[in-house]
């Protein structure tokens, strides 16, 4: 009997785990949904961004012969139940399978769902992140402090990344001393890749116009990738023309100067259009060729393999109280320069000005600016969360 396969927004990988067992019958439920673009005030284009890679990936998967059930933001869908509830009325499925979320509000939902329907809903592992919450969780036990440091040399040895038998290449596991150089004035960064809209992102770039004319930033100028293949030419172009030097700049902030040396591809990791592995593999062989240095090839796999899955483990295992904790009450509201980016500090003003033109700032902005600030002025973490939630295009809970 045929199976009603969801795919959630941030699902845009056929390696997902929800498709594997694909079989003629089955569909493929994918929604544009109130709830989803209305949980917080997104960036304009952040809302581009998703919605137009929906759509680019939904069609990808009707040519590939996958049958495709949408529903578009007019069909006034408001949740993951109703749109599951709406197919299930349309045809008759022996069960609904879907990859595990990113977020543990959407996976509340989907419990309850699954207690409501008189059929089995599956929920698998999302296999597409290198630690399971459960290896997580084991690694977790017993520890005093969970530093991300050592559970990334534990990374590095199970997938053989940067390893020479049992020891890191070049004797050190972690080259971050070498990360902090300032940025000469006669070197000057390339551009980012940019691509034309095509028709379906300009009319996503009109419908979120119409819909959500109050939202942060514009839709102006907009030039993200928005499928697998213009997300892999960001990677190559990266690995190319950047990160060559992204080791030895990482650290480095400049006026008028977005994106630096930076890769931009957490947008498309975060979405699915990218795997960890791929990415940390394709850096991995540029040096293995001599390509780059290796304080650029550690310092770039580390955010990947390191961080990026250091923080997701902490998620599940600290979640639901972890959005709540508070431990040194700070209470004070977000400055309203957050938003207009009207402020004598300068590089306060560059960042917010840099996040509101392109719904993204490269790291060391996120992280030693706008964060740094934050925490010194004492800014309720709920708000300054839901700040970066809602103005970066890569940002998901």
């Amino acid at each position: 009997m045929s199976v009603l396969r969801l795919i959630l927004g941030d699902q845009l990988s056929t390696s997902l785990s929800s498709l594997r067992d694909y079989q003629p019958g089955d569909t493929l439920l994918m929604c544009e949904l109130k709830q989803e673009t209305q949980c917080v005030r997104h960036h304009k284009k952040k809302l581009v961004f998703v919605l137009s890679a929906m759509r680019h990936f939904s069609r990808a998967l009707q040519d590939w012969g996958f049958s495709v059930r949408y529903f578009t933001l007019d069909d006034a869908l408001t949740s993951f139940t109703e749109a599951v509830h709406c197919a299930l009325q349309e045809n008759t499925y022996s069960r609904v399978v879907v990859t595990h979320p990113g977020e543990w509000r959407v996976l509340a939902e989907l419990k309850t769902l699954q207690q409501q329907l008189t059929m089995p809903l599956e929920i698998r592992e999302d296999d597409r992140f290198l630690c399971t919450q459960q290896a997580f969780a084991h690694w977790a036990e017993g520890k005093k402090q969970l530093r991300m440091e050592f559970f990334y040399r534990e990374m590095r040895k199970r997938y053989s990344i940067l390893m020479e038998g049992k020891q890191p290449v070049g004797g050190q596991w972690n080259y971050d001393s070498q990360n902090r150089k300032s940025l000469p004035d006669d070197i000057q960064p390339p551009e980012p890749c940019q691509f034309k809209p095509d028709t379906i992102t300009q009319e996503v770039m009109a419908l979120v116009d119409q819909h959500f004319p109050h939202n942060f930033g514009s839709t102006q100028g907009f030039s993200y990738g928005i499928d697998q293949t213009q997300a892999e030419k960001v990677l190559s172009t990266f690995i190319e023309q950047r990160l060559g030097l992204f080791g030895d700049y990482q650290d480095a902030m400049k006026t008028n100067q977005p994106w630096l040396f930076h890769s931009h591809l957490g947008l498309y990791l975060n979405i699915g259009l990218l795997t960890p592995l791929q990415v940390i593999q394709q850096a991995e062989t540029a040096y293995r060729k001599g390509a780059i240095p290796l304080n650029a090839a550690e310092g770039f796999i580390r955010q990947v393999l390191g961080w990026r899955e250091y923080v997701r483990g902490i998620y599940w295992l600290k979640m639901p109280d972890y959005a709540k904790l508070n431990t040194l009450h700070a209470t004070r509201h977000l400055p309203d320069f957050y938003w207009h980016g009207e402020t004598k500090m300068h590089c306060l003003s560059e960042c917010v000005n840099n996040t509101r033109d392109n719904a993204y700032a490269h790291h060391i902005q996120r992280l030693m600016v706008l964060g740094n600030f934050s925490l010194l002025a004492g800014i309720n973490p709920s708000e300054v969360s839901r700040w970066f939630l809602e103005v970066y295009a890569d940002a998901y809970e």
